[in-house]
């Protein structure tokens, strides 16, 4: 089985801070295949930018890739903009499109974000 992480959850690995986890997103992580939607890479790749993490999306995800198995999920990104025009609970474009990835897929999303817990229901934290 498959799930999404999302962009914060990413740093959060990176970074070796999985206690911000919790139990059941920590199992979840441990027991199934993770997968991110491509806008992950742009999202840390911003935050890199205006200096919110000190490393950039090729250093952060090469290195869950190897250690992890964290793979990019290449899908119909047409598809995928057409159900996130739906998602109108935020303004913010890297989250409609990653929930709009996972809801494409019908996967779990793990994300500490509330915004995001309170509009799709297969969210866990």
């Amino acid at each position: 089985m498959s799930c999404f992480l999302d962009t914060h959850i990413i740093i959060w690995l990176y970074e070796k801070r999985i206690n911000l986890l919790s139990e059941k997103a920590k199992k979840y992580i441990e027991e199934n295949d993770l997968l991110i939607s491509p806008i992950v890479n742009m999202e840390i790749e911003y935050l890199f930018e205006i200096e919110k993490i000190k490393d950039n999306s090729e250093t952060i995800l090469g290195y869950l890739e190897k250690n992890i198995g964290l793979r990019v999920q290449n899908s119909d990104f047409k598809e995928i903009i057409k159900i996130s025009l739906n998602e109108k609970w935020t303004r913010d474009p890297f989250d409609r499109i990653i929930v709009a990835h996972a809801k494409y897929m019908d996967l779990t999303l793990i994300s500490k974000d509330e915004k995001i817990t309170k509009n799709y229901f297969r969210t866990i934290y």
